[in-house]
């Protein structure tokens, strides 16, 4: 099976996030992992309480903040839109979908990043479906 990182700085938000939507909306073609250059001690909670509201998934209970060396290596990297240099980590297909960090907004903002990464992980198990990277 395909695998797909999600990366960011922190590995504390949008890359969990889209780890999470990857495992819900995506499971049955790529697997989901997220990781970063640095950790935090937890997960935004923010987006774990938003998560839970939006898609019933506790982000918490199996995702936890991870380095780019703590997952395996993978095929396919989706660099957040870090707004500094983005960690780089090998891949045989990568794309950067600029999302702007949510962190310390409100829920409506924090929701429109959790929707356009939904839509973007839909957007690339589609991809990934059609054989097209």
């Amino acid at each position: 099976m395909i695998k797909v990182a999600f990366i960011c700085v922190h590995n504390s938000c949008r890359s969990q996030i889209a780890e999470a939507l990857g495992k819900h909306l995506a499971g049955d073609v790529f697997e989901s992992h997220s990781a970063g250059t640095e950790t935090k001690l937890q997960i935004n909670q923010d987006a774990v309480r938003l998560m839970k509201q939006l898609y019933g998934i506790d982000m918490e209970t199996a995702q936890y903040s991870k380095l780019l060396s703590d997952i395996p290596p993978v095929d396919v990297v989706a660099t957040m839109g870090c707004n500094v240099e983005c960690p780089y980590l090998p891949c045989k297909h990568r794309e950067d979908w600029g999302l702007d960090d949510p962190t310390g907004k409100n829920d409506e903002e924090f929701i429109a990043v959790i929707r356009e990464i939904e839509s973007k992980i839909r957007q690339l198990k589609a991809k990934i479906k059609a054989n097209s990277l």
